[in-house]
């Protein structure tokens, strides 16, 4: 059994969005993004099979698409879709995000 606190392990950064690998195994990965305001994740896609999943901890933001789409992140919003799909976000406030992927890239 492993434990990690995310609000200790990993902070924020002026110059642009913090990452922590929590887990990385053959089943899945779990990932850490903090986001200062107006900093983002691009919209990006990948060429694999599987999914991904994007949990808001705290914080506001949009989650980004294809085609310039949309949609409103907050804390306690999750998004799922499959890793092939083009997803990103964009920080209102300062945003801690959860992103977990199955089967890991």
């Amino acid at each position: 059994m492993k434990k990690v606190n995310l609000f200790e392990a990993n902070g924020f950064d002026e110059k642009g969005f913090k990452r922590l690998l929590v887990q990385d195994s053959p089943y899945f990965k779990i990932l850490n993004f903090n986001f200062k305001a107006g900093q983002e994740l691009p919209v990006h896609a990948h060429d694999i099979e599987g999914e991904v999943s994007l949990v808001v901890l705290e914080g506001e933001g949009e989650f980004l698409g294809e085609n310039g789409a949309t949609m409103p992140a907050k804390a306690g919003d999750v998004v799922v879709s499959q890793i092939s799909e083009p997803h990103g976000l964009r920080a209102k406030t300062d945003l801690r995000l959860l992103v977990t992927i199955a089967p890991p890239i």
